[in-house]
């Protein structure tokens, strides 16, 4: 079971990667960006990941993931429980929505500094 202080410390090391507190939620950020955001209760993460993969992911896992309210599908965006998920599984979901919103080159850089993957 994957819980928010398994991606924390992930999401402040990532380059350009910063944390913020809206609304008493927990998003963080690249630039004015957000690409992971956690429910109040820190049961649910958010995350940016691509449109047109969306719909596989969630008809995959039903019981771990699901699509955000019908406002919000206009964005790259899916929800994942965090108690389906394993903190490895949590992390990379982390690194992968940070990959959307940095350029490629932190993104080639971090897999070279990191060739076990986020771990």
């Amino acid at each position: 079971m994957a819980t928010v202080d398994d991606v924390r410390s992930l999401g402040s090391e990532l380059e350009r990667s910063y944390e913020v507190h809206v609304r008493n939620r927990l998003k963080f950020r690249v630039g004015q960006i957000v690409y992971v955001a956690f429910s109040l209760d820190e049961t649910v993460m958010g995350f940016a990941f691509p449109k047109e993969e969306r719909a596989a992911l969630v008809g995959g896992e039903p019981a771990k993931f699901h699509l955000p309210a019908e406002s919000e599908l206009r964005f790259n965006w899916v929800h994942a429980d965090l108690a389906a998920l394993e903190p490895a599984e949590a992390r990379e979901l982390v690194v992968d929505a940070w990959r959307m919103v940095v350029p490629q080159k932190l993104s080639r850089a971090y897999d070279l500094t990191h060739p076990e993957g986020p771990g």
